[in-house]
């Protein structure tokens, strides 16, 4: 469960919850279930993107520059600077991911699913309409040879 307080923890559960949805959507059984988990997955790019630019603003700030690098200031400065340009652009990439999964959610909307009972209901010996068992798509006497009968 989510701390809102402790990063390590907080990073450690949203590894294991993108490792575990990984593996969930390696076989997903109801498409339908696609619209919903890509607008999790919209939302946790949105907190990712945010999350980024805000340790890049911590790299970027005066906390960070009280560190050292072998003694050197000038060093642990430039590091820090690197880091903060590094995780602003990881943030930025992050937000891009986030647009394309927004357009993928968007088409996805647009397309109708059967459902898993009208799967059930559609037995793969029962031919579908205006077909007969066993043949194929073209064949003389399908459908679209048959053609429209006014």
């Amino acid at each position: 469960m989510s701390t809102f307080t402790d990063p390590i923890a907080d990073a450690d559960e949203a590894r294991e919850a993108i490792r575990g949805l990984a593996h969930a959507t390696r076989s997903v059984a109801d498409p339908t279930t696609i619209y919903p988990v890509l607008g999790s997955i919209s939302a946790a790019l949105a907190s990712l993107t945010q999350s980024l630019h805000q340790l890049g603003d911590l790299h970027d700030g005066p906390s960070i520059r009280n560190a050292w690098i072998n003694g050197d200031s000038r060093a642990d400065a430039a590091s820090s600077y690197r880091v903060a340009w590094e995780l602003h652009r990881a943030a930025e990439m992050a937000h891009q991911v986030a647009t394309a999964v927004d357009r993928a959610r968007e088409i996805e909307a647009t397309i109708a699913y059967e459902s898993p009972a009208q799967q059930l209901e559609q037995s793969p010996h029962r031919p579908l309409p205006g077909r007969r068992t066993g043949e194929p798509v073209g064949s003389p006497g399908s459908v679209r040879d048959r053609g429209i009968s006014l």
